[in-house]
Parts: C-alpha cells; structure tokens; sequence
C-alpha cells in the first residue's frame, strides 16, 4: 500500500510540474545589437529613448508597448508591463514620433 501511495504522488507531482498549454502572457527577448553599444544605438522609427531620466531605455516597435532596456551589447525587450510593472508602466511617458 505504501508503494503505491509513493508512486500516485510521484505521478501527480510530475503531472503538475508540466504545463498543460503555453502561456498566452506575452515574453521577454534579448536582441544582439551588433556593432553597436547602449550609445552608439541609432534612433529609428523602431527603437526611440523613452526619457532623458531613463537612460538605456528605448520604446521598441511603432508603438509603446515594449520597452528595452541596453546592457553593454543586447537589448532585453519586454512589454512595459511585465518590465516596470501595471502601476508604473501607466505613467512612463510615451514617445510614439
């Protein structure tokens, strides 16, 4: 009896452990940028600065809803919720030019 009881709750915390479907929350990605350092990135359409208060901080796409942060040869990209959080991505001002 007591290997059996062993086995169901090995078999149920494997169960559990494994994700059922993947999640449909949005991720982060890392970009390389190449030749470029977190200075020397230039401004487009596609990657602005957020702030003169945020350095390394740059909206990436045409909208502002992620945000990259530079560390010294990649940008991490997240959306600007999961990056500052819902209370203070709300008031991070948007640079849509």
């Amino acid at each position: 009896m007591k290997m059996v009881s062993v086995l169901l709750l090995l078999l149920l915390g494997t169960l559990l452990g494994i994700p059922a479907a993947p999640s449909p929350r949005p991720s982060c990605h890392k970009r390389a940028l190449g030749e470029h350092d977190c200075h020397t990135i230039p401004q487009s359409k596609h990657l602005r600065h957020v702030d003169d208060g945020l350095r390394d901080h740059f909206w990436a796409g045409e909208g502002c809803e992620v945000i990259c942060y530079c560390n010294v040869n990649e940008l991490l990209c997240c959306p600007k919720d999961i990056f500052f959080g819902p209370k203070i991505s709300s008031v991070i001002p948007c640079n849509s030019q």
